[in-house]
């Protein structure tokens, strides 16, 4: 199964690769995470082995202003993740991407072709569509395209060309890391939120 690497590292290992992830920090108190959050809307997450899935578990909690929503949202997390059984767990304040369209970029390691990338449609649509493409790494910008090409949803992710050049390096660049970190098992940017003129990978999990 492998183990899940610590969540400040994971976006450490991503920004040496030059894909962009929100400001973000633990937090140890409600008054911590008030005093990070400086007047800006923030997202607060548990993280945890035992909550892979943080949507579904009910651990993440977004678009949080002001002082009074913060310190409750912080006090219901910390509670949720104790009758949840969480432990051991930290929670993260992160600052909110801007809206946009949430797609996947991932990597999985295969028994009999290596290392493989993937792209589609991210958030709770993954599951639900199916809508996905997959190649062996190491990829190039014409494998990249053709990815786009085979998606059903290739005119919500990529509308215009600026967008889909830069799905395309978010592409390159995610190979070119699977590629040369051998201890990745599995890697998910899920939501990636892509906007026009810009981009977030907001959650990010890898597995060594």
């Amino acid at each position: 199964m492998g183990s899940l690497l610590e969540y400040s590292d994971a976006v450490k290992l991503v920004r040496e690769y030059g894909i962009e992830a929100p400001e973000s920090r633990y937090v140890s108190s409600a008054e911590d995470a008030v005093d990070f959050s400086r007047g800006r809307s923030i997202a607060l997450k548990v993280i945890s082995n035992k909550a892979l899935h943080k949507s579904k578990s009910g651990v993440v909690m977004v678009n949080l202003t002001g002082r009074d929503e913060i310190v409750d949202a912080f006090n219901h997390l910390k509670s949720r993740a104790v009758r949840g059984r969480l432990s051991p767990y930290r929670i993260l304040a992160q600052v909110m991407a801007e809206p946009g369209t949430e797609i996947i970029i991932g990597g999985s390691t295969d028994a009999q072709f290596g290392k493989l990338v993937l792209v589609g449609m991210g958030g709770i649509y993954v599951e639900v569509f199916k809508d996905f493409a997959m190649r062996v790494c190491p990829i190039n910008e014409y494998d990249a395209k053709s990815m786009l090409k085979e998606l059903r949803s290739r005119s919500v992710i990529a509308p215009d060309r600026d967008t889909e050049r830069m799905v395309v390096e978010l592409l390159l660049r995610t190979s070119k890391l699977l590629t040369e970190n051998e201890r990745i098992s599995e890697l998910d940017l899920n939501p990636i939120i892509i906007r026009r003129g810009g981009y977030s990978a907001v959650d990010i999990r890898v597995l060594v």
